[in-house]
């Protein structure tokens, strides 16, 4: 069977099953198979795969067909610039999630070095794409899983950027180590109650201590920001993602902690997203 007949077969075999972008994650598959980029496959459509090939893409169809998400099947996500390694230990990087990236990267544009800290590091991808941007920023991360603390190291070894970053296995209630310019977190933000209408995508193969905000999905981010107004020095910033509708909640909580908001962010899909404050 050559390479396009059985991208089609895949792609249908995929919208059976309710899968969106079922030629996109297909062609990814097969990319993923073959070991060549797209635009490969799209060149070489007529190529003939092998059985080896074939089995293995069927393999990885059956596993998209059961929801498990491209990026755990094929081990890698891009995040920013950068390709990071990924599994099902550590949440999938996503694109809202580059917003803290770039506000970070525009806020301190012409500071030369800062000492920032990550709480709940995950892939790493954004304490990493950071510290790849900016050459002499020094950078902590911690994270209580330490198959997180693993893949983040596997990742700054890849980047290059290992020498620049060290990691913690914590929670963040026993960390006390310095005082920082800066503290970002994308903390776990969704209500108890609303994990059961995510994504099959999500809910059955991504790390729930990632995901689980407690009750009012406040538990996590009312933590990190009374822990964040002892480790952030007097003018540093903190910035948070958040769920959509946790703006005004989340605002009160800074302000009670002696934060000062400076503006929220909104997302590409004009939800608010991300809240930057600065400790008084």
């Amino acid at each position: 069977m050559n390479i396009e007949t059985a991208i089609q077969k895949a792609s249908l075999e995929l919208k059976r099953n309710n899968i969106e972008n079922s030629l996109l994650d297909s062609e990814i598959l097969m990319s993923k198979v073959l070991k060549k980029d797209r635009k490969f496959i799209l060149l070489n459509s007529k190529k003939e795969l092998n059985d080896v090939q074939y089995q293995k893409f069927k393999k990885f169809i059956l596993f998209r067909s059961e929801s498990k998400p491209v990026a755990y099947i094929t081990g890698k996500k891009f995040f920013w610039k950068y390709e990071f390694k990924v599994n099902n230990k550590v949440l999938i990087p996503r694109p809202d999630t580059e917003l803290i990236v770039e506000q970070v990267l525009e806020i301190y544009k012409h500071k030369k070095k800062i000492n920032f800290l990550e709480i709940g590091v995950g892939s790493g991808c954004i304490i990493l794409s950071i510290l790849k941007e900016k050459k002499n920023f020094l950078g902590k991360g911690l994270d209580l899983s330490k198959d997180c603390i693993k893949l983040c190291k596997i990742n700054a070894n890849k980047l290059k950027v290992n020498h620049r970053i060290k990691l913690y296995k914590s929670n963040i209630d026993n960390f006390n180590l310095g005082k920082y310019d800066l503290v970002i977190s994308n903390p776990p933000y969704i209500k108890k109650l609303d994990l059961n209408y995510l994504n099959k995508d999500i809910i059955k193969f991504e790390p729930m201590l990632a995901l689980d905000g407690g009750l009012d999905g406040l538990s996590e981010i009312r933590k990190f920001i009374e822990k964040s107004s002892e480790l952030v020095k007097k003018s540093g910033k903190l910035f948070l993602e958040i769920a959509h509708d946790q703006k005004n909640e989340v605002k009160k909580i800074l302000i009670e902690n002696g934060f000062y908001i400076n503006k929220n962010v909104k997302d590409l899909a004009g939800n608010d997203r991300c809240i930057i404050s600065t400790k008084k």
